[in-house]
């Protein structure tokens, strides 16, 4: 006696082909003996239980069975688009560029539900010309060209879902691409996305950007994973704009202008949040620019953001900066365990009232920072500085744990009035020499300085800190390098509430404080 107990479906992913199949136990030898047999059947119907096949990981589509050459002289952006639509049509896939060296010269479209797979030995490279022309756009005023314009690009997407590059090859503008404004034909960027979900960006190298090597704005849930950057000949590295829970781990970031950096413009015609992001275990390095930093496109508020485990090897300007110029609130920002050299502005916080935004901002705010466990060596001729706006837009709760400084030094005595500042511009060099060669404060309130130090390479002239306007400063445990004809250590003007303990100078000697205006805790 035969009697059937199931029947399961498998299926072939490849081809969305299925085949259906009963499972009936044969009784044989007197039904003591018990032998399975596979009976073809047409029947669709689960008799009992589930399913045994799984379905099969998404199909795979090499960009040669679309025509690409991989020579590097062929034009091969057609059969990538040809491949990307088939994965597209197919629910999903796996684009896949085998060894050898792929010429775009023109712009790549992506898709949703797509990876673009780089495997090791496979490079893209980019052309002079043949990209896709910038699109028009009604708001380009509120930020720079760059930002402004999106197709202009070795590959582009717009509203695309689940959009991965991996594979561990590279992806190379080849010297191409245009750093400035690029004409029709030219491309100033190696990957533009605009309003994704999903997005991965993990384990290949991007180099030679042109602009960019990464812009992404508009997107919700990024993230990457032993990501290499090289433009350190071109300009930025990754601009991360208007975009909300990003995780990236492992990065290498050498750029020329700012290397990683989150910013929030008017470019998509809103103003739109920023936040719950996470940076560990990296490292960034800036020429020219900002190595990790805020802006200076600051239109929508930023919240909960840590950053961790990074080390900084140069910046041109701030390796830690952040500003808001354009209306934005910044909150809730962590820095911990980040090494410094070779920054010439090793902390730099700054509101301004540059107010380019469309939705007619007003002046912005950065409150409830904090550092834990920062090193800056080797910084160079800015003074850190938190230079916040009066009234509610002072800068408010920052906190500083074990975070130690060595600055250049190197000036002589000078007065200590406010220096000069451009409201407008967000550049360390926007406000005039601090006459503090440590920190340099004006208009805070709430910061504090735990077990922290400054010190300096060559003797200088200046107090190690100076504070002018604002309240409840609280420096414990603080250490200062004094100069030799410096007229104070710590100077304190027009603050209510200022609390020096345990404090002293490198020598272990008391710290000399001036104030003026000002009351002690």
């Amino acid at each position: 006696m035969n009697r059937r107990l199931k029947t399961f479906t498998f299926w072939n992913g490849a081809h969305g082909a299925r085949r259906e199949t009963d499972f009936v136990f044969v009784n044989a030898l007197s039904g003591k003996t018990m032998m399975l047999a596979m009976v073809s059947a047409a029947s669709v119907t689960l008799l009992a239980g589930a399913a045994m096949a799984a379905p099969s990981g998404p199909a795979t589509f090499s960009v040669r069975s679309f025509g690409a050459a991989g020579d590097g002289v062929v034009n091969d952006a057609p059969a990538i688009d040809s491949a990307i639509s088939a994965a597209s049509r197919s629910g999903g896939g796996v684009v896949e560029f085998g060894p050898g060296t792929y010429l775009l010269a023109g712009t790549v479209h992506l898709q949703s539900n797509v990876t673009i797979k780089v495997n090791p030995g496979s490079t893209i490279t980019g052309s002079a010309s043949g990209y896709d022309k910038p699109e028009s756009n009604p708001n380009d005023k509120y930020q720079d060209y760059g930002h402004s314009h999106f197709h202009n690009a070795m590959f582009f997407g717009d509203k695309v879902d689940n959009v991965t590059f991996t594979g561990g090859g590279t992806i190379d503008g080849g010297g191409h691409l245009i750093t400035g404004n690029p004409k029709s034909g030219q491309a100033d960027k190696i990957i533009s996305i605009t309003r994704c979900t999903n997005f991965t960006l993990s384990g290949i190298t991007l180099k030679r950007g042109g602009h960019f090597a990464a812009l992404i704005n508009g997107c919700n849930g990024v993230t990457s994973d032993k990501l290499v950057v090289s433009t350190a000949g071109d300009r930025d590295g990754w601009n991360i704009i208007s975009t909300q829970n990003v995780k990236i781990t492992n990065a290498s970031i050498a750029a020329n202008d700012d290397a990683l950096v989150f910013k929030s413009d008017y470019a998509l015609g809103a103003k739109l949040p920023n936040g719950h992001v996470t940076v560990t275990n990296s490292r960034l390095s800036a020429g020219c620019c900002n190595a990790l930093m805020f802006g200076s496109e600051t239109c929508g508020d930023f919240t909960d953001y840590n950053f961790s485990q990074i080390t900084i090897t140069g910046a041109g300007k701030s390796g830690l900066g952040m500003v808001s110029m354009d209306g934005a609130v910044i909150s809730d920002v962590h820095y911990r365990d980040i090494t410094m050299s070779g920054t010439k502005s090793p902390i730099m916080q700054k509101v301004g009232t540059r107010k380019r935004c469309g939705n007619s901002p007003g002046v912005g705010r950065i409150h409830d920072i904090t550092y834990d466990n920062i090193t800056g060596t080797n910084a160079g001729s800015f003074s850190p500085t938190l230079w916040g706006e009066s009234g509610a837009s002072q800068i408010t709760n920052v906190t500083f744990t074990n975070v130690n400084l060595t600055l250049p030094g190197g000036n002589g005595t000078m007065g200590t009035g406010v220096p000069s500042n451009d409201p407008k511009n967000y550049n360390p060099n926007s406000i005039g020499t601090r006459p503090a060669y440590g920190w340099y404060m004006h208009n805070v309130k709430g910061v504090k300085f735990i077990d922290s130090s400054v010190r300096f390479s060559k003797n200088d002239g200046r107090p190690a800190v100076i504070a002018n306007t604002g309240s409840d400063l609280v420096f414990d445990h603080f250490t200062a390098q004094r100069g030799s004809n410096s007229p104070a250590d710590m100077v304190f003007q027009n603050i209510t509430g200022y609390c020096v303990t345990n404090s002293a100078n490198t020598s272990g000697g008391a710290l000399r404080i001036s104030s003026s205006g000002s009351t002690s805790c």
